[in-house]
Order: C-alpha cells, then sequence, then structure tokens
C-alpha cells in the first residue's frame, strides 16, 4: 500500500459490496446507479428522482379544510387550553408521502471464475465506479450532459449473461413485470415494464447491449454474449402513464456515442469543475490515506478519516442534486421499503443535508432546491389557504417531490400547523443570492408570499398588543406541561421575523416593505427560562423538554444569524445553555450534526469535537461512505454523509453578508489545515491556511464591500475589499 500525500478524491475497498448499503454510488442528480455484487455477479440498482409510488386515497393527499375552525383553536390556546390543539384535524388517518423506491438491478452474471486481485473503487473527480478481478474490469458512471446510466465491461473473452431483474427486496408482490429483448445491430436492447398495482403509472427501463468481438444470443428476458472483447451498456429509466414507446427509448440510445471514453469526457466536464471547486486538506498521515474506507472507519480520530467524508459528502450531495435536491436517502435506494418514504422531510433532515450549498460552491444542489420550491409553490398556496384561510404559501413538513400539499400529520405530530418551513427552505436561495451579489426574481416573488401569509396570519395579539404565533408547533417536540400544538415556539418566532425582514430587503422602498418591517419588529421577543436556557417557547408557563433530537428552537443561530455572540451575547448565552441541557434522545444522525453546526456558531470547539466524535464513534457509515440515520449502520440515510461537510466548513470559516469570522470553533485535534475555494455570502473566495499558532486567509473578492472579520476571540478588525484585488489576512495566536 503506496502512501498518498494529499487528499484522496476517491474511496476503495479490497472485497466485494455483499450488501446493497455499501455498494458504491453515482449519480447526476435525475438517475442514480449502486454498485455491489460479487466478481462474478455484478449488481447496478438503477434508481430515478421521479420513481414514488402511487396510491392511497387521493382525497387524503389534499391538505386539511380547517381554516373555518382557526379562530376557535387560537381563542382557546390564547385562553390556556394546553390539549385544545389535539383534535384540529379533518379526522382523516395519518398518511406518509408516496414511497420512493428504486426501479431494478442490472444483472451482470459470469461463469464462476478466480477473483484474486478484487479492488472496487469510486472517484469523485469524474463518478466513475470501477470494479476489477482477473483482468476484467467495469466501470460505471451516470452522465450528467446524456441523462444515461453507463456501463463497460472489458475483458479477454468476456462471457456474460445480461438481464434486468426487479427482485429487489420489498418489491410489491403485486407488480405485473414485462420484459423485452431483441437482438439490436450493436447487439441486444432489453427493456422492463412495470405497471403499479394502483393507478395508471407504470415505469420503464431500457438498456442498449453495444457489443464488441463476440456473439449476441437471446435467452429468456436475457442477452447472452460470448467472447467480447467489450460490452458497453446505456440505461434509462422513465416513470409515465399509458406505454413507452421501448423502440423510441432504444433509437434515442443509439443516438448517444457508442464510446466508453467520449461519453465519459462529455460526463467529466460538468462533473469534475463542480466536484474540485471546494478542497479541504487537514495534513493526515499519507499512510492513513491510503487505507480502503472501511478501514479509515476504524480509525475515527484520523484527520484522513475526515477528509476523505468531507471529500465522500460533497461528491454524494452533487450527485444527487439535480431535478430535486437530495431524499432522505440521496438519491438511492436498494429496497422498496425505503424509511420515512425516502421523501424530502423539510423540518430538519433536507435543510440540514443542503447547508453547505453555497459555502462550498455547489449552486448545482441550491439550483436543484430551488427547483423542487417553484414546482411545489401552487400546493404550497393551497396550503396557507385551505389550513389558514391566508393569502401567501406554507410549506409541508415532507414532501415526496411531487405534491407540496400538507398532508402528512397526526395528533403526535401535528406537522400540517408549522409554519415556519418556507422561510427554512427559502433561506439556501438567499444565501446564494448573496454569495452571487443577485437578487433573483423568483425567490424574490416566493419570500413576497411568505410574508403576505404571515400579514394575514400574525392577527391575534398578547396582552401587551404584540402579534402572536398561534396555533405554533417546534418541530418535533412538546412542551413538558401541554401538548404538541402551543403559542409563540421559538423557532416560529425567529422565521416569522426573519422572513418578512428578508422579503422587505428583496422589495425595498415599497409600502409593503415598511408593513413588513413593522410586524416584525412587533413580534414578541425571545424569552430565557429558569434555567438560564433559550426557551424552546416563548410563551410563558410552557416547560421545556429537553431530551430531544430536533433542536428547531435554535434556529435563530443556526442557519440564522438572529443571535450570535458578537449582537446578542445574552441571548447567545441562553442559547448555548439550551445546547448543553439538551439530549441526544434516539441518538438520529441529523440530531448530533445539528448540534455541531449550532455549537459551531456559538464557538464551541470542545463541543463540535466531541458531537462529530459521537457520530465516528458511533459507526453511522457504511463502507461506500453513504450514512445511517442511527448508530450501528441502522437504517440507510444521508443526513450524516450530506451533512458532515457542513460541519466542518462551519468550524473553520462563517460568513454574512458583511462579517467574516475565521476558525470558529477549531478543535485541537486539527492543528493544521487548508480549506480552499470556499464561497463567502459577501462575495468573495476565500483560500484559508492554518498551523499552531497562526493562520492565513487569501480573500479573492468579486465585488467592493466593508466587513468585520472575526476570530474565535470575538474581536473585530473591519477591512474594505476590492472587487478584483486579493486581500491577505494574516493572524497570530487565535
Amino acid at each position: 500500500m503506496t502512501a498518498i500525500d494529499g487528499p484522496v478524491h476517491g474511496t476503495w475497498e479490497p472485497h466485494p459490496a455483499a450488501r446493497w448499503e455499501d455498494g458504491f454510488l453515482s449519480g447526476n442528480g435525475h438517475h442514480g446507479a449502486l454498485v455491489f455484487g460479487d466478481p462474478n455477479a455484478e449488481r447496478v440498482v438503477v434508481t430515478h428522482h421521479t420513481l414514488v409510488r402511487p396510491g392511497g386515497n387521493d382525497a387524503h393527499r389534499q391538505p386539511p379544510r380547517l381554516a373555518a375552525g382557526l379562530p376557535a383553536l387560537q381563542d382557546r390556546l390564547l385562553a390556556g387550553d394546553r390539549t385544545a390543539g389535539e383534535g384540529f384535524t379533518d379526522g382523516r388517518p395519518h398518511q406518509w408521502a408516496r414511497p420512493f423506491h428504486p426501479a431494478f438491478r442490472i444483472s451482470l452474471v459470469r461463469p464462476a471464475g478466480d477473483s484474486d486481485d478484487y479492488r472496487r473503487d469510486v472517484d469523485f473527480t469524474t463518478g466513475v465506479v470501477r470494479a476489477s478481478c482477473a483482468g476484467r474490469t467495469s466501470r460505471v458512471f451516470v452522465s450528467r450532459t446524456d441523462d444515461v446510466i453507463v456501463q463497460q465491461v472489458t475483458g479477454p473473452g468476456l462471457t456474460l449473461d445480461i438481464s434486468l431483474d426487479h427482485r429487489l427486496p420489498g418489491v410489491p408482490t403485486a407488480l405485473a413485470v414485462g420484459h423485452g429483448a431483441v437482438v439490436a445491430p450493436e447487439g441486444a436492447l432489453l427493456s422492463l415494464r412495470a405497471p403499479y398495482p394502483e393507478g395508471d403509472r407504470a415505469f420503464t427501463g431500457v438498456t442498449l447491449v453495444v457489443v464488441t468481438g463476440g456473439t449476441t444470443s437471446l435467452a429468456p428476458s436475457r442477452a447472452h454474449i460470448e467472447d467480447a472483447r467489450s460490452v458497453l451498456l446505456l440505461t434509462r429509466v422513465r416513470r409515465h402513464t399509458g406505454e413507452l414507446d421501448v423502440t423510441a427509448a432504444g433509437r434515442a440510445l443509439r443516438d448517444l456515442p457508442m464510446d466508453y471514453d467520449e461519453l465519459l469526457d462529455r460526463h467529466a466536464a460538468l462533473h469534475r469543475p463542480a466536484y474540485e471547486r471546494v478542497t479541504l486538506d487537514l495534513a493526515a498521515d499519507p499512510a492513513e490515506r491510503a487505507l480502503p474506507g472501511s478501514e479509515l472507519l476504524k480509525r475515527p480520530r484520523e484527520p484522513a478519516l475526515l477528509e476523505r467524508l468531507f471529500a465522500a459528502g460533497r461528491y454524494h450531495l452533487l450527485s444527487s442534486a439535480g431535478l430535486s435536491p437530495p431524499r432522505l436517502t440521496g438519491l438511492w435506494t436498494g429496497d422498496w421499503n425505503t424509511a420515512w418514504s425516502g421523501a424530502f422531510t423539510n423540518d430538519a433532515n433536507l435543510n440540514l443535508q443542503t447547508a453547505s450549498a453555497a459555502a462550498a460552491d455547489l449552486p448545482e444542489v441550491t439550483e436543484a432546491h430551488a427547483a423542487l420550491i417553484q414546482r411545489q409553490l401552487p400546493d404550497w398556496r393551497d396550503n396557507a389557504r385551505v389550513i389558514f384561510g391566508a393569502r401567501g404559501v406554507v410549506a409541508p413538513a415532507h414532501t415526496d417531490g411531487e405534491s407540496g400539499h400538507s398532508y402528512h400529520f397526526s395528533r403526535e405530530y401535528p406537522l400540517h400547523l408549522w409554519t415556519a418551513g418556507a422561510d427554512w427552505l427559502l433561506g439556501p436561495l438567499v444565501h446564494h443570492d448573496e454569495t452571487h451579489g443577485i437578487r433573483d426574481p423568483r425567490t424574490a416573488a416566493a419570500l413576497a408570499e411568505v410574508a403576505l401569509f404571515y400579514e394575514d396570519f400574525l392577527t391575534r395579539t398578547d396582552e401587551r398588543g404584540r402579534p402572536v404565533v398561534v396555533p405554533s408547533y417546534s418541530p418535533e417536540n412538546r412542551p413538558a406541561d401541554a401538548s404538541w400544538v402551543t403559542v409563540n415556539a421559538a423557532m416560529d418566532l425567529s422565521a416569522a421575523r426573519h422572513a418578512l425582514h428578508t422579503a422587505a430587503g428583496y422589495h425595498p422602498d415599497t409600502p409593503d416593505a415598511d408593513r413588513w418591517r413593522d410586524l416584525a419588529d412587533r413580534l414578541p421577543p425571545h424569552r430565557i427560562n429558569e434555567d438560564g436556557a433559550l426557551a424552546e417557547w416563548a410563551w410563558p408557563g410552557l416547560a421545556d423538554s429537553y431530551d430531544h433530537r430536533h433542536l428547531s428552537h435554535l434556529y435563530g443561530v443556526w442557519p440564522l444569524e438572529e443571535i450570535t455572540p458578537y449582537d446578542t451575547p445574552e441571548l447567545a448565552a441562553a442559547a448555548h445553555r439550551a445546547l448543553e441541557l439538551r439530549g441526544t434522545e434516539n441518538d438520529s444522525a441529523h440530531g448530533h450534526l445539528h448540534h455541531a453546526l449550532i455549537a459551531a456558531r456559538l464557538r464551541d470547539g470542545e463541543r463540535v469535537a466531541r458531537t462529530l466524535g459521537q457520530v465516528l464513534d458511533g459507526d453511522f457509515f457504511h463502507a461506500s461512505l453513504m450514512s445511517a440515520h442511527y448508530p450501528d449502520r441502522d437504517v440507510y440515510n444521508a443526513d450524516a454523509a450530506h451533512t458532515l461537510p457542513a460541519v466542518l466548513i462551519e468550524m473553520l470559516l462563517q460568513s454574512t453578508p458583511h462579517r467574516l469570522v475565521l476558525l470558529p470553533a477549531l478543535p485541537p485535534s486539527l492543528p493544521a489545515g487548508r480549506l480552499a475555494g470556499l464561497r463567502t455570502r459577501f462575495g468573495a473566495e476565500v483560500e484559508l491556511t492554518w498551523a499552531p499558532g497562526r493562520a492565513r486567509a487569501v480573500l479573492k473578492p468579486t465585488r467592493t464591500v466593508r466587513i468585520d472579520v472575526r476570530t474565535s476571540s470575538g474581536d473585530a478588525q473591519p477591512i474594505g475589499l476590492v472587487a478584483g484585488e486579493d486581500h491577505v489576512l494574516s493572524l497570530g495566536a487565535w
């Protein structure tokens, strides 16, 4: 094993992946490929963001019509009825979002043979997953340019049976699958059509098999190849109504280049520059960098592991974002029974996974996030009108990617009454605009609709005449002495204030802006409880419940900057006390990393390191470097994999439109390193290097601006930046 200088932009294993969870991943934000299996039976699971299973009662997938009863609920809650919200539904049963599922697996079976010298790896710079053994090599990637899964197998005298196999774990027994196989001039055309048991939808996969050398024959539902030098497979899947024209789909595949290298070059021209924009070097041991991922995971205190997880997180996040941002499982699953429907969970998980997009220079992720929002805005309007009797928009807490209606709720999870979601979901789009010095008209229009909702919703007042948020919900917690639906949850107050001020900033010098700012400024302040902690509910008399995975009440600390050690030190101290008191409840990965992000904003490097350690020690990562929701690799889930880069960035550098914070929460375990290519919200690219007792930051501004520079000590240094002129900051002890 050769030592490696510099961070590794990939990972490898010396053994096959017997479990699909350990399979290496490739994707283009539309199609996904999950590669596993043994040397003589390779499997490529095909996924697509659109693959959600229809079914259920469509009437129950509309928002509940509750607006007429809202005033009475508000009256009861304000009068002190702490259980008033428990029956505020239309009586429907609990409905999950429609579940995400895999399409099928491409199966390549060879005669049993030598399996010596096996190695599999994935190159993050290209997205190529490779497996080699006994002179044979298989390569798989998903093209960003051509939206196709490309697989090439090379080797002497190849004999293969190739089929499209729907028999994945959890597949519905009622799935009526039809197979097609025809001889083609290039080799063969395989197809699989699967009508869903419910409704008129189906999905169809088509694979063009291009054979060089040897012979091709057909057996039932498969192609048999003998004595070939190479085999190229091009695969697409589509979800549709009616019939898909397989012949036309085959022609579309034939219109692509039939050369693997040309296809890869076309794809890499888009993928490589995006992946390489940001790099992290933690001065890791070269011998540790050379280890396979599964061995490195056994050494959770090694900087080499954080380097590789940072690189893998960026790679997987980029690869899963396109048509939509990442799901709970990114873009991949090998099982029809995905936990929590493999949906988009908007009250923490999606927001955490995409948290690094602006700073880590992944506009592809932000654009995918924006596309999901734009598709669903009409449904968000329905939520505001039907549930709250208001103009504007209200985002759902869960979505399958198609419907944006709020229909996933129950007594214990009154998510239909959560009003902060639109602000949190639009936040990354605002950060993108700040980073690039633009005002996207789509974002401006959506923010105005959020403000309109608050104008109509914030009409009730407390005894001092201040608007109150009623009903209010703090995902996914409840007070120790009340039910889930309450008044003035801290998150709801922070979101309303932020949304109104942000909308006013996007629409300056208008009567709307003045009205929105006034409403925001009249909202009540946060409350500090008897423990000295920021209360999760600002309404008097509601007691905190500390042992919970969510940290919704600290929304003002992260992702907002409503509460900072610099501007609001008293509230920051109370927020830190709330963080100290928070339990981990069920040890979910998103809870740990959310905790770490907030700790970084509060300049608590020791707490960041301890919380990261709980994830790294807890066996949350598969050999694929995709993660799990719980310790011991329980429940395939992308939260840890995609959020970890954001944690590392936040502990090294933070920015607002007028502030730069350098090394705010650097743990002693990372004494030296380099972070290059990071983007700030004041429009500069930053290269940060540090070593014991010193640090250096090179700022490359794209616009002229004055900012304050702060270090972990909190001291401020104002500087002026001029567009196009590098500015070097040298720090002594920090």
